[in-house]
């Protein structure tokens, strides 16, 4: 399928999309981004955290790759580095021909974004921080984690009233989730993905 360069891509074109290769994309405003190879970090932390959900949710909830689709301009669809569907959801997903929560489908009980340790410059950090905040809000996701190596904080933003309460979380301060009441987890057992820091 080709797009015209000079023209925004609609959501069913997106799904039709195949450029041959195995590149991911995001849809932002109807225009195709690429996504960039996640540091390994990332991906430990968001394995680990799989492993994590594990005690409280089946493994068929849990889920990395899967899109969803939300709220913008034009077209738009973010793929979270992890994502824990609610009970309806399980229910709705297999009916897509991919594996993408529509927006006519319920909303996720949880996403994560993990902050990349190379994203320095201020669009690409207000891309987790401001944009998908918004957007995630918009879906009705009752809650969204930004975790932020760099920083080293875990921020548990919880919807009330459509719009996100914000709680930071540090060092060995416990990780407190609505969603999963039980979760007995530090900050930095999640910013280190579960492996034990090196004394210095």
């Amino acid at each position: 399928m080709t797009i015209a360069k000079n023209r925004l891509m609609t959501l069913e074109e997106y799904l039709d999309y195949d450029d041959g290769t195995d590149t991911a994309y995001e849809l932002v405003d109807g225009i195709l981004v690429e996504m960039t190879a996640e540091v390994d970090i990332n991906i430990l932390i968001a394995s680990f955290l799989f492993s994590i959900f594990l005690k409280f949710v089946p493994y068929y909830y849990i889920r990395r790759g899967t899109e969803i689709v939300v709220a913008g301009r034009y077209a738009n669809t973010r793929i979270p580095d992890l994502m824990v569907l609610a009970e309806e959801g399980v229910a709705a997903l297999p009916s897509n021909k991919r594996s993408m929560v529509m927006f006519d489908m319920p909303a996720p009980a949880l996403v994560v974004e993990v902050v990349s340790s190379s994203d320095t410059n201020k669009a690409s950090r207000g891309r987790d921080y401001t944009r998908k905040k918004i957007e995630y809000a918009q879906r009705g996701i009752p809650e969204y984690w930004i975790i932020d190596p760099a920083q080293s904080v875990v921020l548990v933003l919880t919807l009330t009233d459509e719009i996100y309460q914000e709680t930071k979380f540090a060092g060995d301060e416990a990780v407190r989730s609505p969603q999963f009441p039980a979760l007995n987890l530090s900050a930095s057992q999640i910013l280190n993905a579960g492996m034990a820091q090196s004394k210095e």
